[in-house]
């Protein structure tokens, strides 16, 4: 069996243990960018994690009952739009080529819809996400509300299909393990591209370009978010977008950035010096964010909570506040009080990490479930879940920060797989430590 109709059949399962009922699920609407122009059309993540499946205007239709059924709606095959737009599958194709049991055109969804929900002990939908598909749900509702006295009745249950999705997509299987590492290997390269031909003189935006060379000539289809290229001060805004400023000698340069391969994201940052050579103070500050990520990586693991990492990592870093006067303990007290008072989140300001998927910042609770008026825990780490470790300092100019700190900006981000028995880093090929960096920028300028 295919991943996708296992991942079909685990979620009929779950619906029939609630009863059983009809579950809708659309892909992505196309949009505009501006006159006459598309944005590059990305399918919805839910829909494509039960399908596979990459066009628009496609919804899928999964029902559990007494007999249970796959249903694909698609766009027809229409060889003059293929002229223009591309290929496309249309219903017969995609029902083969994809393992559905049926599949239908897109404009037979009005007729098909009310006859499936009819009777349905449930509707399985995540309302509000679509508008214009919300209102066709409703129409659908209505007319087989219509038919009361024929003995025809609703889905009497409504429920978020997407809930029961999120903790199905927290886990990844063997499949999507693979295709993560892949699209890890290939951000890691693009990390290496950067760090081998950046150079004082250069602008944010032609590293950004090396960024997108490396992943499309090595097959990601998208980069997975717009991608940091921040050098010298900018390295400080969190969510800054590579721009036009100029690598200067003696600035770090802080890259954050991942690709997309086959719907599925990395996400990695390393930070470096435009020059090739750490000054003092910024190895000073290196050292110690790369020392808490390493905390944080040791309580990443089965059994751990998911803030165990970033507790770890808070320790670590708010000991280097302090030991470099980041911080002054006359004014803010030893490390229990900091951590206390949060003082160290004047240059930490994040948390540690977030799940990875196929969305960069990937679904699944935080916390475990609980009954109803319970404190929840954070969620307890599982063989399978993927999440980014991402500690940081940022220091910006201010009165009684040391001056020799000030405008460095350092995050170290991997992606780490929860294992049976630890933890593997996926992009354990961007290098990281202060050596190897140097190493890798030194012999290039060779």
């Amino acid at each position: 069996m295919n991943p996708y109709a296992t991942r079909r059949a685990a979620l009929i399962a779950q619906m029939q243990a609630r009863g059983g009922g009809v579950a809708i699920l659309p892909t992505a609407p196309e949009v505009m960018r501006n006159r006459d122009a598309d944005y590059p059309y990305r399918h919805d993540s839910y829909f494509y994690y039960l399908t596979g499946f990459t066009e628009p205007e496609a919804v899928l239709v999964l029902v559990a009952g007494e007999k249970n059924e796959s249903i694909l709606f698609c766009r027809e095959k229409n060889l003059e739009r293929e002229i223009w737009d591309g290929f496309r599958y249309g219903p017969e194709a995609a029902r083969t080529t994809f393992g559905v049991d049926a599949a239908h055109a897109i404009d037979a969804i009005d007729a098909e819809l009310p006859r499936l929900m009819a009777n349905a002990p449930a509707l399985y939908y995540a309302l509000g996400s679509d508008a214009k598909l919300d209102a066709q749900v409703q129409r659908w509702l209505q007319s087989v509300r219509a038919q009361a006295r024929a003995g025809v009745t609703p889905p009497a249950a409504a429920y978020d299909v997407q809930i029961l999705l999120d903790d199905m997509r927290l886990k990844k299987d063997a499949t999507e393990i693979d295709i993560m590492q892949r699209s890890a290997d290939i951000a890691a390269a693009a990390h290496r591209r950067a760090m081998r031909l950046a150079r004082p003189g250069l602008r944010e935006y032609h590293l950004e370009a090396e960024l997108l060379h490396e992943f499309r000539t090595s097959g990601a289809q998208f980069p997975a978010y717009t991608s940091i290229v921040a050098t010298g001060p900018n390295a400080c805004v969190l969510h800054y977008r590579a721009g036009d400023a100029e690598l200067k000698d003696g600035d770090l340069v802080l890259i954050d950035a991942g690709c997309e391969l086959d719907s599925y994201a990395s996400d990695i940052t390393r930070t470096f010096p435009a020059n090739g050579r750490f000054s003092g103070p910024q190895k000073e500050l290196y050292e110690i964010v790369l020392a808490s990520q390493y905390a944080a990586i040791e309580e990443t693991r089965p059994g751990k909570r998911f803030m165990d990492g970033h507790d770890a990592a808070v320790r670590v870093l708010a000991q280097g506040m302090l030991d470099t006067g980041l911080l002054d303990a006359d004014k803010v007290g030893h490390l229990d009080d900091v951590i206390e008072s949060r003082a160290y989140s004047q240059f930490y300001m994040h948390r540690t990490g977030h799940w990875l998927g196929m969305d960069v910042h990937d679904v699944g609770d935080y916390r475990d479930p609980a009954p109803a008026g319970a404190d929840r825990p954070w969620r307890t780490l599982e063989a399978g879940m993927v999440l980014t470790v991402e500690p940081g300092i940022y220091v910006q100019p201010a009165e009684g920060v040391p001056e020799q700190y000030w405008n460095i900006g350092i995050r170290i981000e991997d992606d780490a797989l929860v294992t049976a028995d630890g933890v593997h880093i996926l992009s354990a090929a961007a290098p990281k430590t202060v050596a190897d960096i140097e190493a890798l920028m030194r012999d290039t300028a060779r």
